[in-house]
């Protein structure tokens, strides 16, 4: 993968999780805070809590750091999938956020 097609890729995550947010905050009672900083971004729960997802540009991978862990996940031409099996991306932002949050939270592409 050229650093032209991860970044295509990698934005097209990031977005996905922003939008997830709103629809998750529009749909629930979550108040989920999501702030971006360049290709960091920031979850933020009600109890203080947070998840952190970045960018690893020369890595070609994205890091999701959470109270469960953290984790690594490079695409594989259909999905961001962990490097050590954990699952794909969403999956896991969701069990994770799920948890940190205290009620069901799904996010998706």
């Amino acid at each position: 993968m050229t650093d032209l097609e991860f970044m295509d890729h990698a934005e097209k995550l990031l977005l996905a999780v922003e939008r997830s947010c709103d629809r998750i905050n529009d749909d629930t009672d979550a108040d989920v805070d999501a702030q971006r900083s360049g290709g960091m971004v920031t979850l933020t729960f009600p109890n203080r809590t947070q998840i952190v997802i970045n960018l690893q540009r020369p890595l070609h991978e994205v890091w999701m750091a959470a109270k469960s862990g953290g984790y690594h996940y490079r695409f594989d031409g259909a999905a961001w999938q962990d490097t050590k099996g954990a699952g794909e991306f969403f999956a896991c932002l969701s069990r994770d956020a799920t948890q940190q949050a205290g009620l069901a939270l799904r996010f998706s592409a």
